[in-house]
């Protein structure tokens, strides 16, 4: 909602409703954060101007405007408004709803559903849905902080329009708090530094800024004026938006890792400390970085997953604050090293292989011969013992006679694996020798 508001008035006698309610956009063009939606040539501008409105999924961080941007979406397109939270609903709930609304259906008005944290709803709720969708009895408009390809099934995707609403800018946050000063008739007591603060703080959610300007408005006397460490102590700092088992927290640890995989280990530091500060486990992302090790850096630098296997160890005997540091340590030495993916494509290609040949008998020169009867069908005859040959190497071939030799392992010549692609350089000239 926070910047959704291009001509908001503050309205008398409000009998104490919150801020971020009493400037709520009374039109739709009154809404300025979400412009490839509301704006001129917007997504549910055109839908308007075409009189044709289908179900859809508002998906988007809190305090963007779904709730809003679906009640006026009714409002102008003439359609009934029905509202309802999934966290506080059930099968009953939504039977009545849908009753209701075949009764207006009837009477020739359909409705439009808002369904408010949709995704808290079960597979089976969700399902409900479809019947009323497919026949008109309503038009869905579901509203999810959270990935609608994981939270919601698939039947129900296919019938709905996913419309994305984006966290609000700075320079957003600071027109939605001009607006506020101007409702208020009065400005917020802050200095440049501290307004500049209460935007970061606010994190992209309009709903907070407002809350956070009354917090400001609240504690303040007359004539006083805070600083960034003043407000940073009045409103406790708002806790990040971050959910460790939702999109937060893997959109976090996906940065930290591609920004390892990237080499630059100032962003992999803001990343890392962006999830200690959330209240991410350390202990969960000391085994993200073991994983990096494995699947970035390889055998071009073999004291990878030694250091991030350290620094796991180290946080699990010193506990926070003081092992974070040991995990960082860790965080920047994968963002420095040489980087290989050679060992982790390698493997993903030599489980394709033994996927797609099934169970193909080893060369029996490679197989033991513990008994008489396997002797007597060759188990083991003609196996060369690498170390009694010439630079302890054979030149044998240990694939099955079926699949013949395969090449999964392409080191490049970075880091160590530069030495290991001189030594497989070399052991494959001497098979090609010892074969003549």
């Amino acid at each position: 909602m926070a910047d959704l508001f291009e001509n908001p008035t503050a309205e008398p006698g409000n009998g104490g409703r919150p801020l971020a309610d009493r400037l709520r956009p009374a039109v739709l063009d009154d809404v300025v954060g979400q412009e490839h939606l509301t704006g001129p040539d917007g997504t549910l501008t055109r839908m308007i101007r075409s009189g044709s409105v289908g179900s859809m999924i508002f998906w988007g961080p809190p305090g963007t405007g779904k709730t809003t941007v679906a009640r006026l979406l009714a409002g102008e397109t003439g359609l009934a408004f029905e509202q309802i939270s999934a966290i506080f609903s059930g099968v009953a709930d939504l039977k009545k709803v849908f009753e209701a609304a075949r009764m207006r259906r009837g009477n020739g008005r359909q409705t439009l559903l808002f369904v408010d944290e949709i995704h808290r709803f079960n597979r089976a709720q969700q399902d409900s849905f479809l019947p009323v969708m497919e026949d008109g009895t309503v038009i869905l408009v579901g509203a999810t902080t959270e990935n609608p390809s994981f939270e919601l099934n698939a039947a129900l995707l296919s019938r709905a329009r996913v419309l994305s609403f984006h966290a609000l800018g700075e320079a957003s946050i600071a027109k939605l708090l001009a607006r506020a000063e101007q409702a208020e008739e009065k400005r917020l007591p802050l200095d440049d530094e501290a307004r500049a603060v209460l935007i970061r703080m606010s994190d992209g959610d309009g709903r907070a800024a407002l809350t956070l300007c009354e917090e400001i408005w609240r504690a303040a006397r007359v004539d006083e004026v805070f600083s960034a460490e003043d407000l940073q102590r009045i409103v406790q700092r708002r806790a990040p938006i971050y959910d460790k088992g939702q999109d937060g927290h893997y959109n976090l640890i996906s940065a930290l890792h591609k920004s390892v995989r990237g080499s630059d280990p100032d962003a992999a530091l803001y990343y890392l400390a962006r999830m200690f500060d959330a209240g991410e486990h350390p202990l969960y992302i000391g085994r993200r970085l073991v994983r990096m090790a494995s699947e970035d850096i390889g055998l071009a630098d073999p004291q990878a997953l030694v250091i991030t296997n350290a620094a796991k160890d180290a946080y699990d005997y010193l506990g926070s604050p003081e092992g974070e540091l040991a995990l960082a340590e860790a965080c920047v030495y994968l963002a420095t090293a040489p980087k290989s993916n050679a060992v982790y494509t390698a493997f993903k290609a030599a489980t394709r292989a033994a996927k797609e040949h099934g169970s193909l008998m080893p060369p029996k020169h490679i197989l033991n011969a513990p008994t008489k009867l396997m002797k007597q069908e060759d188990y083991g005859a003609g196996y060369k013992y690498d170390h009694d040959a010439p630079e302890a190497f054979s030149g044998q071939d240990y694939f099955p006679d079926k699949l013949g030799r395969q090449t999964f392992y392409d080191p490049p010549e970075r880091g160590f694996e530069r030495e290991i692609r001189k030594r497989l350089d070399y052991w494959a000239k001497l098979r090609a020798e010892r074969r003549r």
